[in-house]
């Protein structure tokens, strides 16, 4: 099943394409939500501490790959606009090789240097053994992380988000009952928790792997007319490399900033570790909506349909504030239980930092709903190095003033709070301003 975007009325096409992307990805944060409530409910705080970092590090391993995924999905989308078959089979050929090239790599490097990686997360002493135990287990998924993101990517490309999501559901499912087992049942510790994500990813990679090649047959299999070319390969680098470079130093960014937190010790590691999950599951719907509309930009920009570009533009900054700050709101007003929802109530301090965390980040969520419109256009129209430039503005000036104000005394761990959205607001006003200056040629205006 696919679906071409460059067609139908805009709000109905872009939403009814962006909500199955939204409700896929809420479940895979299921992965790790479910790890820290059932970490932190049955294992302690100290659990939760060691669970949370070593999730800021497999976010950004997994950015890696989701950003090559992401670039390649890119490209297929515009040859799926242009009606391209054989540019878009041997981009579908490039990109796997590409992908499972780095997926090689990243496994060999995480696994040589596991004990430099947890002194560089500057992990108390009390948790290296524990953090140690579950990155073990954990860095095994990264191959499943891969075939899931890629084949998402390519049926999103075509339009189908249904499916991606399907596969997500059924092992988000199986995730929140493996933890429990392993964890509460079998008493296997954080690596019971990672035992039980690893298992999930692998069901949803290889099970979206397997429907692919049995309903795509044409575009998975080679003919005599379709091989691996190098100038297909440099085609999908050429996106995917910056796609992955605007990923990866985001995430790269909130590691850095992981290790600032871990240095104020175990509370305020434990609270930042609830709280980010809280943050990443409330500001997600509009993070997937930005994904979305970067591929109803691509397939639109292949297919040369400039007024639908404009009026997706529109439609998308629309319905994306209006969606965010409702949900700052709710945060807003409930992040005093939605903390508690991992934490024991006995644990005042902890719960307290991460009520101030989202309070303050949750009020500015339209923010980065922008940016991540901004991100998914510049990406769709051939411009993925000023989705780069942007994350550096952004991520750049949250850890230089995370380290500056929470060194100072009237301010300390707020001052790593407050750096998020001061930072979103000079990417926004970055992205908005060269988009205004360059609009013509942007979106092929006469």
């Amino acid at each position: 099943m696919t679906s071409e975007l460059t067609k139908g009325p805009v709000m109905k096409t872009m939403l009814r394409f962006a909500v199955p992307m939204i409700l896929g990805d809420l479940l895979q944060q299921c992965y790790n939500i479910a790890d820290t409530l059932i970490v932190g409910r049955f294992l302690g705080a100290g659990a939760l501490a060691a669970v949370g970092s070593a999730f800021s590090l497999m976010t950004f391993l997994t950015s890696i790959l989701l950003g090559l995924a992401m670039g390649s999905g890119t490209v297929f989308s515009i040859r799926f606009g242009e009606k391209d078959d054989r540019g878009l089979k041997e981009g579908i050929f490039a990109s796997f090789a590409l992908l499972g090239a780095v997926t090689i790599v990243l496994n060999a490097a995480v696994f040589a240097g596991i004990d430099w990686i947890i002194w560089a997360l500057r992990t108390p002493e009390d948790l290296v053994e524990m953090m140690r135990e579950y990155l073990i287990v954990i860095f095994a998924g990264l191959t499943g992380i891969f075939l899931y993101n890629f084949f998402a990517s390519l049926l999103r490309s075509l339009g189908n988000s249904l499916v991606p999501l399907i596969f997500l559901a059924v092992s988000a499912g199986l995730n929140i009952v493996l933890d429990l087992w392993f964890v509460a049942g079998l008493n296997r510790g954080v690596a019971g928790a990672a035992e039980a994500t690893v298992i999930s990813q692998y069901v949803s990679g290889l099970g979206i792997a397997a429907y692919t090649w049995v309903k795509f047959p044409g575009l998975l299999r080679r003919d005599k007319h379709v091989r691996l070319s190098m100038s297909r390969v440099r085609e999908i680098a050429s996106f995917s490399a910056l796609t992955c470079m605007q990923q990866s130093i985001m995430n790269l960014g909130i590691l850095a900033v992981q290790g600032l937190v871990n240095s104020f010790g175990t509370t305020i590691m434990a609270a930042f570790a609830a709280a980010v999950k809280i943050d990443a599951f409330a500001y997600l719907p509009v993070q997937d909506f930005g994904n979305a509309f970067s591929i109803f930009i691509a397939q639109n920009y292949g297919a040369k349909q400039t007024e639908r570009i404009k009026q997706g533009i529109r439609t998308a900054v629309l319905a994306s504030v209006s969606f965010s700050l409702v949900i700052s709101l709710a945060v807003f007003a409930f992040a005093g239980p939605l903390m508690g929802m991992f934490i024991d109530g006995s644990e005042t301090a902890i719960i307290a930092e991460g009520v101030r965390y989202l309070r303050i980040e949750g009020s500015f969520y339209f923010m980065i709903g922008l940016l991540f419109l901004l991100y998914g256009l510049y990406r769709a129209l051939g411009r993925p190095g000023m989705s780069v430039v942007l994350t550096i503005m952004s991520l750049g000036t949250r850890v230089v003033l995370a380290y500056s104000l929470s060194a100072l005394p009237g301010i300390g761990v707020a001052g790593i709070w407050w750096a998020v959205p001061i930072g979103w607001f000079l990417a926004d006003a970055l992205g908005i301003g060269y988009f205004a200056a360059r609009r013509k040629g942007l979106v092929g205006e006469e």
